[in-house]
C-alpha cells in the first residue's frame, strides 16, 4: 500500500509514455490550499512507450475524425462491441495487436477516413486499466503530440497535477519517467507550481539528462529493445519525436475519452 498526500482538487494526467510507477510525481499549484489524505490499494499509473504509441494513437484518432474512445480493462469486455454498428475495437498486448480484433495500438493504423465519425473501443496492456482505476477524478491524457496544449491547460488551472502513469506490468519504466519529467519541468519553469516530491525530481533529472536526443538515450531500455525485437521501431521514433503538434486533450467524461 502506498500513501500519497494530494489536494482536494486538482487533475490526473495520463501519460503515455510517461511517469512513475511505485510512486506518483505531485505538483503542487501555488494557488491550492486545501489537501486530503488518499489511500492507494493499487498503483494509479499510465503507461510506456508503447502506451505513449496509444495516446499518440488516440490524439491520431481525433484528428482524423473518430467521435470518442471507450477504454475497457479487459479484451472480454472489448468483444462485446466487436459487432455493433459505428463501432472499431483495438486490442493490444505484450506490444503486439490481439488476433480478431479490427485494430491494434500503432498510429500509422488510425491514418484513414474509415475511422470517422465512429466509436473506438480501445483495451491496452496497461493503460486502459489505469485510465478506469482514476476515473472518478478529472483525466486528461498527454504525450509528446499535445504537450504544449497539455501545459497551457494545467497553467489555467488552480488544480495541483497528479501524473500518473504504469509503466510496464507494474514495474519502473524509464521512457515515462522521461516524459514525467518534461511536463513537470515545464510545469515548475512558470513559477505557478511548486514541487516536494522525490518521484518528481527524479523525472526532472533524468529529463535533463535524455532531452536532447531521447530516441539515443533510450537506446538500452527495457521496452525499446523489446518494440525493436517485434520490428515497431518506428512507432518508437514517432512518438519520442512527432512531426506534428496537436492541440487535442483526450478527457475523461463519464467513461469515454473526448477531445477537449
Amino acid at each position: 500500500m502506498y500513501r500519497y498526500y494530494i489536494f482536494r482538487s486538482y487533475f490526473i494526467v495520463c501519460l503515455f509514455v510517461s511517469a512513475l510507477v511505485f510512486s506518483c510525481t505531485l505538483i503542487e499549484n501555488a494557488n491550492a490550499r486545501e489537501y486530503q489524505q488518499i489511500i492507494h490499494n493499487e498503483f494509479v499509473n499510465f503507461e510506456n512507450q508503447k502506451d505513449q504509441i496509444h495516446i499518440a494513437q488516440g490524439i491520431m484518432n481525433f484528428n482524423f475524425g473518430v467521435k470518442e474512445i471507450i477504454p475497457v480493462s479487459s479484451l472480454e469486455i472489448a468483444k462485446r462491441y466487436l459487432d455493433k454498428q459505428d463501432y472499431i475495437v483495438a486490442a493490444e498486448r505484450n506490444a503486439m495487436p490481439i488476433e480478431g480484433f479490427d485494430y491494434g495500438n500503432s498510429p500509422f493504423q488510425y491514418m484513414n477516413n474509415e475511422i470517422l465519425d465512429k466509436t473506438l473501443v480501445l483495451t491496452t496492456t496497461n493503460g486502459t486499466k489505469a485510465i478506469n482505476i482514476a476515473s472518478e477524478y478529472e483525466v486528461i491524457t498527454s504525450c509528446f503530440i499535445n504537450i504544449d496544449a497539455v501545459e497551457e491547460l494545467l497553467l489555467n488551472t488552480k488544480k495541483d497535477v497528479l501524473i500518473l502513469c504504469s509503466g510496464w506490468k507494474g514495474v519502473f519504466n524509464l521512457e515515462d519517467t522521461i516524459f514525467s519529467g518534461c511536463l513537470a519541468n515545464k510545469l515548475i519553469s512558470s513559477k505557478k507550481f511548486n514541487v516536494n516530491c522525490d518521484s518528481t525530481l527524479a523525472a526532472l533529472n533524468l529529463y535533463n539528462l535524455a532531452k536532447h536526443d531521447y530516441f539515443s538515450f533510450l537506446s538500452n531500455s527495457a521496452h525499446r529493445k523489446r518494440l525493436k525485437s517485434l520490428n515497431i521501431e518506428k512507432d518508437t521514433e514517432f512518438c519520442l519525436n512527432p512531426d506534428f503538434k496537436s492541440n487535442i486533450i483526450p478527457t475523461l467524461v463519464n467513461g469515454k475519452l473526448v477531445a477537449r
